[in-house]
């Protein structure tokens, strides 16, 4: 680990076990102790390292507040627009924080919610949750944000393009005034900048680039052609021997069949 940016001892094995024994650009900023509580506006794009960047952040300072006073409820909560993303994040705190004494927990729409609501009245520190369903049980009382110290917005941008603003205003509303907030985004535009108006405090800008950008190291290329060519050239292609692993979107279920 860098010395410069020590890391909880707590975390240390489980960072290394994973083979990382160097920060990356954005976990080096999100956990300066210059940076400490402070409200972040975080420009980052995948592959940066932003998940480690606020799981480690969250940990290390919910580490400290229990080591003072027991926590009661979930004291931070990690909100990301869709169900593959929450999984993915609660799977990082699952990983390095496997040595820790926090209890974390995902909560997700589309599944049903009993084990969900079993798993929150167990007792959680740490929430990762979709909007909707975030709502859905808080207004069904499975779910008190009032005990809330830390709050990470994930993929901002994306979340706002998905139509999730409303959800988000009504979340913040039933936030403690006093927490610290983490906006992360990869881009930039005006009614992210407007969000981050209106919930961060005096926020310490952040802007951080990959060391290797994805899709620097992506060949791509398109083919023209009609609809009923589609599939013979799909076919033509697939034929390729280096194409070994493929994912094929499509616009319907039944082109999928």
């Amino acid at each position: 680990m860098n010395e410069a940016h020590p890391v909880h001892p707590a975390l240390v094995g489980a960072i290394e076990a994973r083979g990382f024994t160097t920060l990356t650009d954005v976990q080096i900023a999100v956990s300066s102790p210059d940076f400490a509580g402070k409200d972040l506006l975080v420009s980052a794009r995948t592959g940066s390292g932003k998940t480690v960047a606020f799981g480690l952040a969250i940990a290390e300072s919910l580490l400290d507040e229990k080591s003072n006073a027991p926590l009661i409820g979930p004291h931070a909560i990690v909100i990301a627009p869709t169900r593959e993303l929450a999984i993915q994040i609660e799977e990082s705190f699952r990983t390095y924080g496997r040595h820790l004494p926090l209890r974390h927990t995902v909560i997700l729409g589309g599944v049903s919610q009993h084990s969900q609501v079993r798993a929150l009245s167990n007792g959680v520190d740490i929430l990762v949750a979709t909007p909707g369903r975030l709502l859905d049980l808080k207004e069904q009382g499975h779910v008190r944000l009032n005990q809330i110290s830390h709050l990470v917005l994930d993929e901002a941008d994306l979340m706002l393009d998905m139509g999730f603003l409303p959800d988000v205003r009504k979340m913040m509303g039933a936030l403690p005034e006093k927490r610290q907030t983490m906006l992360f985004s990869a881009t930039m535009p005006a009614d992210v900048a407007r969000l981050a108006k209106e919930i961060l405090n005096d926020p310490v800008r952040v802007e951080v680039s990959p060391r290797t950008i994805t899709v620097e190291q992506v060949d791509q290329r398109v083919f023209f052609t009609d609809t009923p060519n589609k599939r013979p050239l799909l076919t033509h292609l697939l034929q390729d021997a280096d194409m070994s692993r493929v994912i094929v979107f499509m616009r319907t279920k039944r082109g999928a069949s």
